[in-house]
């Protein structure tokens, strides 16, 4: 794959994930999807780049705002969406919806609702992958809110300890819901806190899918050669708000129309038409594509099957045999 095919391939994966969200919205208005609904709109950078330097077996853990990481880690837009939808055909059977994807064939565990509560999984998993002598990388993806928890000191000083496997991803898009950040931490500058555990650590422009791709790849290849764990902090910006349900009174329009002329998307489009190697129909090729793939997700999400009544308690109680 050239320099331009790989750009292009960024370009459709991110476009992918923006126009998989913007549906999604849609279908909420339309109480299709139901419950809390967490978008990544703005922050696509971060999940492809990041996914680029992972291989097959490394394991993935994200929060509750991960449609977008699912997307870049390959899991089927039509199974994605059904879960959504709280249908049988999604991946967690439709029980988990927006905030807990799952999907065991491409190592995404999680989908977590707990804030920091996938940073102490993604140690066990690194865990077990050095006492069974694997090399594998476990990726977790936090915001900066999770920084404030109990479990991101306790998971960094442990991962730090015993020289663990864990690539540590923090998404700082400056709002933990609707506190910004120099007003929950002291300190701002994140990646002092990860030094502080004697974890390597640095930040990256998350509005740049390829700074994210040479700074993550460079931290996974280090933490897979046996260098313990590592720490980027990717300071990315949600164009829309928290959730659906957040009014978001916290900050100015003005301040989001500003990170919104740093548009990860536009960037690298920019970039393949500045370099000659995408064109207007190149781009109306892809929007088809993508409008084409979204659309036979939801066709997928609303044939889907309701669970049955009777099945609704199971996985809930386990029956001890022969009682």
């Amino acid at each position: 794959m050239t320099a331009g095919e790989h750009e292009l391939h960024l370009l459709r994966q991110m476009l992918r994930i923006r126009r998989f969200e913007e549906r999604c919205a849609q279908l909420y208005q339309q109480e299709k999807i139901r419950g809390f609904l967490h978008l990544y709109i703005g922050e696509e950078a971060v999940a492809t780049g990041v996914m680029e330097a992972l291989g097959p077996d490394d394991a993935v853990v994200a929060t509750y705002r991960e449609h977008g990481h699912a997307l870049a880690r390959g899991m089927d837009p039509s199974v994605v969406m059904a879960e959504m939808y709280g249908k049988v055909e999604g991946c967690s059977r439709g029980r988990g919806g927006s905030m807990h994807l799952f999907d065991s064939s491409t190592r995404f565990y999680g989908g977590n609702a707990i804030v920091g509560g996938g940073l102490p999984l993604a140690v066990g998993l690194a865990l077990a992958d050095k006492l069974s002598h694997r090399s594998r990388v476990t990726a977790v993806f936090f915001g900066e809110g999770a920084v404030a928890e109990g479990e991101f000191h306790e998971s960094m000083n442990l991962a730090a300890l015993w020289d663990l496997p864990v690539l540590f991803c923090c998404e700082n898009n400056l709002y933990a819901m609707g506190t910004a950040l120099e007003r929950s931490e002291s300190q701002t500058n994140l990646t002092l806190k990860a030094a502080s555990y004697e974890i390597p650590a640095w930040d990256v422009d998350g509005m740049d899918v390829l700074a994210v791709e040479e700074a993550a790849r460079k931290a996974a290849e280090s933490v897979r050669a046996g260098g313990g764990p590592h720490f980027l902090e990717l300071r990315t910006y949600r164009f829309r708000a928290h959730s659906m349900f957040d009014p978001e009174f916290y900050r100015s329009k003005g301040e989001v129309e500003v990170w919104k002329d740093r548009d990860p998307i536009e960037i690298i489009r920019a970039r393949l038409e500045d370099e000659g190697f995408a064109t207007d129909e190149t781009w109306a090729r892809l929007e088809a594509e993508i409008s084409d793939e979204v659309e036979a997700a939801v066709r997928f999400a609303e044939g889907g099957t309701w669970e049955a009544v009777e099945d609704l308690t199971r996985f809930v109680y386990s029956e001890i045999p022969g009682s």
